[in-house]
């Protein structure tokens, strides 16, 4: 690639705005944990889970294939997962909200469904099996259902998008016949346990925590980051940041097996080894590739970017242990260090996008 990819300040807003929305999630989470901060608005603290799946990683997540797509109409499905998100910021109703993220998630099935007809590959069946797992969530939402037996739903989103993401290009490897069907299984016991919480909590994570961690395994065998992290510069970075996220989607499928998910610190401790050593460690890992593809510029790899993956990594070991013990002050003290890795992610990531030096090294 000789030339530098061509600027589109018309995807500025959405991921600007989505950007906005991590930011409200943020200040909503240390809010929730009890630190002390000004509300904003009333109800901004119990948005702190649909502003960070919703608003921030919704936004993104269509906002990157909606631009691979490259047709307008494509882009209301970040647009209206941004929308539902500023209204939560705002005090909105809570249907309302919820509704422009159903509307999000439907138009994203559509987006999937024309994906298919263009490159039908099981990644991207995968990647529409996670769309319609986050619809069925949305609706849950809307309908009233508490937000704890929505989070299996919106889990399991996350976790089929970057199994699908990660199985494109692990084709790039021989996998076996029985390496195949082990996949397959996985998958299906993990859309069980998604399917049963809402009916059947303690059960239904149960069986989902147990699809986690056997989903884990199958990528530490079959993902090509265990030939790429021998490598070196940013290819060697995103493979590490993929092995330390499989270990957390490990421990947190492991705590939901033991413990059910049940209220509280162990809860808690599962659910963030899962939304933020698992989910956060891919983004910090996938960054440098899906960034300079939405904005159309290149981003210099920086061994400053272990810094945010070490903060990171450091808080959710204090997170899910002060969540075992149930040790308040620790889980603070990791909310605390959770914000600061990722408004460190963002400023490395600010920074790298401003040097456009011409030796910038392409992600491979």
């Amino acid at each position: 690639m000789s030339s530098s990819p061509r600027l589109n300040p018309g995807r500025y807003p959405l991921l600007m705005l989505g950007i906005l929305t991590l930011l409200a999630a943020m200040w909503a989470g240390i809010l929730r944990i009890g630190l002390t901060l000004p509300p904003l608005t009333p109800t901004l603290s119990g948005a702190h889970g649909p502003l960070m799946i919703a608003g921030f990683l919704g936004t993104v997540i269509g906002l990157e294939r909606a631009v691979a797509m490259g047709r307008p109409w494509m882009f209301a499905a970040p647009a209206l997962a941004l929308a539902g998100g500023l209204l939560l910021i705002f005090g909105a109703p809570p249907w309302a909200g919820a509704l422009s993220i159903v509307l999000s998630s439907a138009v994203l099935i559509l987006l999937f469904t024309q994906i298919l007809r263009v490159q039908p590959t099981l990644f991207n069946y995968v990647l529409t099996l996670a769309a319609v797992v986050w619809l069925g969530g949305n609706l849950l939402w809307l309908l009233g259902r508490p937000i704890p037996q929505v989070v299996p739903a919106w889990a399991g989103f996350l976790i089929l998008t970057i199994a699908g993401e990660r199985l494109e290009l692990t084709r790039l490897l021989q996998i076996s016949r029985a390496g195949s069907v082990a996949f397959f299984g996985v998958l299906a016991v993990l859309v069980a346990g998604i399917f049963t919480a809402p009916w059947d909590y303690g059960l239904g994570w149960r069986i989902a925590g147990l699809g986690m961690a056997a989903l884990s395994l199958w990528l530490l065998q079959n993902d090509i980051a265990r030939r790429t992290v021998r490598t070196q510069g940013l290819t060697r970075f995103i493979a590490i940041c993929m092995l330390l996220g499989y270990f957390w989607l490990m421990a947190g499928g492991a705590i939901a097996v033991w413990r059910g998910f049940l209220y509280g610190g162990p809860y808690d401790a599962a659910l963030h080894a899962v939304f933020l050593g698992f989910v956060f460690s891919m983004i910090f890992g996938h960054a440098p590739v899906i960034f300079p593809a939405v904005l159309g510029v290149r981003m210099n790899f920086s061994p400053w970017f272990y810094s945010h993956l070490v903060l990171l990594h450091v808080s959710v070991v204090l997170r899910v242990s002060g969540g075992l013990v149930e040790w308040l002050p620790v889980r603070q003290w990791a909310v605390i260090l959770n914000v600061a890795a990722l408004l460190l992610f963002l400023a490395n990531t600010v920074r790298s996008l401003r040097r456009r030096a011409d030796g910038a090294i392409r992600p491979s």
